[in-house]
């Protein structure tokens, strides 16, 4: 909590200097799935079928409890590559933010590591599934390189958005503390991987929101007890039909808005 409310004074004064009204700040939504929130129906017609952009994920629900502008930009799939260049017809999700912005959040860097890409095929392997995708294991070149992307994207945030205040809103639990269960058909030892990249990908997103004067949303903390074996789980297990497998829910989605609605200035 110490991390997101450091820099939350940044906003408030920004909103104060300009005298804007909440219904006329603008709000740049960026991040992969996590973020676009694929299986949570219905989804942007204006986006790429790609995204499956949901209408309900965080930085809708948020926008409409605030009145805020939003322009979500977040899509299924993308890298952090994707936020900062253009990745295949879309264009790079950084060129959204302008001056005029005052919040940024993003979800993003599972994909650079093969966080879920890595539970989908570990699962399916596990039940037998034809076409799995192959077994991923970040190297420490890897993990250094996700670093320095995210604390690239923070800083070029800063530099087109001085007035902004940005959020990095970090992946939900996705699986409990120790073992799995018939919801996530893993290995111990494929569940200990995953677990282990949801650590790294923790650290490196903190790390990251303070070289690059960004806060953080500690959804891994505030999502304990819900992961995809609890009794009220955030998270969809695999496999998920009509939704994403290791996902977040619709629930997890409002309570996300609920904790930045809550933590952000008014």
């Amino acid at each position: 909590m110490r991390l997101i409310l450091a820099a939350l004074a940044l906003f408030a004064a920004a909103a104060t200097a300009h005298a804007e009204t909440a219904a006329a700040a603008r709000y740049v939504a960026m991040g992969s799935s996590f973020a676009a929130g694929p299986g949570i129906t219905p989804y942007e017609t204006s986006a790429p079928a790609r995204c499956a952009r949901s209408t309900r994920n965080y930085a809708h629900q948020l926008a409409a409890r605030r009145g805020l502008a939003l322009v979500d930009v977040s899509c299924s799939g993308a890298t952090t590559a994707a936020l900062l260049r253009p990745w295949g017809e879309l264009p790079a999700q950084i060129d959204a933010v302008d001056s005029a912005t005052r919040l940024v959040t993003l979800t993003i860097g599972g994909n650079d590591i093969g966080y879920i890409g890595g539970l989908f095929g570990a699962s399916c392997r596990a039940l037998g599934e034809a076409k799995c995708q192959p077994e991923t294991t970040p190297s420490e070149a890897d993990y250094a390189a996700l670093k320095a992307a995210m604390t690239e994207l923070a800083r070029a945030i800063r530099a087109r958005a001085p007035q902004a205040g940005i959020v990095f809103v970090e992946y939900p639990a996705v699986l409990p503390p120790s073992g799995a269960c018939a919801a996530t058909p893993l290995s111990d030892a494929a569940a200990d991987a995953a677990r282990a990249k949801a650590e790294r990908l923790r650290a490196i997103t903190r790390e990251a929101a303070q070289a690059g004067d960004a806060t953080v949303l500690a959804v891994s903390d505030l999502s304990k007890g819900h992961d995809a074996c609890a009794a009220k789980p955030w998270m969809n297990g695999y496999p998920a039909p009509g939704a994403a497998p290791y996902h977040p829910n619709l629930a997890a989605m409002t309570a996300i808005a609920e904790a930045l609605d809550k933590t952000l200035p008014r």
